[in-house]
């Protein structure tokens, strides 16, 4: 928890600061997760979102994220872990209780379905909180009125089945400590532009504010 309080100080010094830190003050990972699902999937998507958030927050990200496993100690060094995938997801007890340690100790998970992954990610994130159910954020939370507004929650960026997307949360004593984006695709829309022909720029440009609001809450909330 230590380690997560500086790494967010160094976040709030580096929105105030008058050029960049020479070195990046921190990194972001990407959750390698067991099951067989395609955790690496979207491989443009986070250094194109650290790149975004570097320049519109004037966050200091290090460019390359880092692939973390559940029960890798260092776990506890990432303020912010980004986890997507379109199939199985298994989480073993020791690493149930590891991700609820690094949650409860500040961190962040951001869950973004890439259609396919609800089933399987709901009951393991049980075997982490079996005390809390997700709940559908209203468009009133902070998450979506960081410095980019989305009064109608998240957007939308591959339909899919047409469903609506959702923006759903774990609140753990009133703390948001994940996220769980369905049936939007941030990550698609991350990736780099042209990846997916039918995505207008909009569709792009939406998504990487919206993960900019995602990284900027995710280190400032109390």
């Amino acid at each position: 928890m230590f380690k997560l309080l500086l790494l967010s100080f160094a976040f709030l010094l580096s929105l105030t600061a008058a050029s960049p830190a020479p070195a990046p003050s921190f990194r972001i990972a990407k959750l390698h997760y067991g099951g067989g699902g395609d955790w690496y999937a979207n491989k443009t998507s986070l250094p194109n979102l650290i790149s975004f958030c570097n320049q519109s927050l004037k966050t200091n990200i290090a460019p390359d994220e880092a692939t973390i496993e559940l029960d890798a100690p260092e776990l506890l060094s990432y303020p912010f872990v980004h986890m997507t995938g379109h199939g199985n997801v298994s989480f073993t007890a020791v690493e149930a209780r590891n991700l609820r340690r690094y949650l409860t100790g500040g961190g962040f998970l951001h869950i973004d379905d890439n259609y396919g992954l609800d089933k399987f990610i709901r009951p393991e994130m049980k075997k982490v909180f079996p005390e809390l159910e997700f709940v559908e954020l209203p468009f009133s939370h902070p998450i979506y009125h960081q410095k980019y507004q989305f009064p109608r929650g998240l957007p939308k960026v591959h339909e899919h089945e047409g469903k609506r997307a959702q923006g759903f949360g774990l609140l753990y004593k009133g703390r948001l400590v994940c996220f769980y984006s369905y049936e939007c695709d941030l990550g698609n829309g991350w990736e780099d532009a042209g990846t997916y022909p039918e995505d207008p720029p909009a569709a792009h440009d939406a998504a990487l504010r919206m993960g900019a609001n995602l990284v900027s809450y995710a280190l400032t909330q109390d």
